[in-house]
């Protein structure tokens, strides 16, 4: 099987983590029990629901870094669980069955029974997933002092039905940002690192940005910022190969990493 996820070393004087949470398409057995999709409708649910090719994205920014950042890669589906929604009732996502473990797809369609017990998948793959995002912060203060989250995304050109807050501007990056964790100079390199690929958006269509529970609104040594990126930019949608625009998204991240680490 599939390992949930994977921590891939980076410098050992880089506060930098790539964090890639939505990019697979692998779904273990014991995710696929209660989906009710037929194989091919779930394959097109994945072509809409899958950030495709940030991995390989946040891999070729880290070779081209000066100092290589490290990398934290989910290696399944976020149909199996998503690991940046909250696993209870505050997360508003739940509203429209995108909790933890999904219920409805990008369509609103039945994905797994409303009354699907989620706590089997979050036992197996949501806590040991946290918990190890946590552990690897927490390396990278006690390695440098400070650690610097940059969560890769990317989002359909279209507005699909799930999106709550969907309505606004589509750009071809958006900032996502948090008033605690997000430094006005982190977010000034995002957008001098990433004009040479089109306008960059402040948190629309998508806002906030992923850091550990342990160290939210607490620990201000951790920054975060999200990238999310507009997929035409880069590849044929909906879940189609990437095109030369990857290699130019590359090199804005890895100016992104190397002015973090400066």
């Amino acid at each position: 099987m599939t390992a949930s996820f994977e921590l891939l070393p980076g410098s050992d004087d880089s506060p930098v983590i790539l964090h890639v949470p939505h990019s697979a398409r692998d779904i273990p057995a014991d995710a696929r029990t209660a989906i009710v999709l037929d194989d091919r409708a779930l394959e097109r649910e994945l072509d809409h629901i899958t950030d495709a090719h940030t991995a390989e994205l946040a891999e070729a920014a880290g070779k081209r870094a000066r100092v290589t950042p490290w990398r934290f890669v989910n290696r399944l589906s976020r149909l199996v669980v998503d690991p940046e929604r909250f696993p209870d009732e505050r997360e508003e996502m739940l509203a429209v069955g995108m909790g933890a473990v999904y219920t409805r797809t990008t369509h609103l369609a039945e994905l797994r029974p409303a009354d699907t017990n989620p706590e089997p998948l979050l036992k197996r793959y949501f806590r040991p997933y946290a918990r190890a995002m946590t552990q690897a912060v927490a390396d990278r203060l006690a390695a440098t002092g400070r650690a610097v989250i940059i969560d890769v995304h990317s989002y359909p050109t279209a507005r699909l039905p799930y999106e709550l807050h969907g309505e606004g501007p589509r750009p071809p990056v958006c900032l996502g940002t948090d008033s605690f964790h997000t430094p006005p100079e982190l977010l000034a390199a995002a957008r001098e690192a990433f004009a040479p690929c089109g306008e960059t958006g402040l948190d629309t269509p998508f806002s906030g940005t992923y850091v550990p529970l342990e160290f939210y609104g607490t620990e201000p040594r951790v920054a975060a910022l999200m990238i999310e990126i507009r997929r035409d930019t880069y590849m044929t949608e909906p879940g189609g190969p990437a095109g030369r625009g990857l290699t130019r998204l590359a090199r804005a991240l890895a100016a992104l990493v190397d002015a973090v680490a400066r």
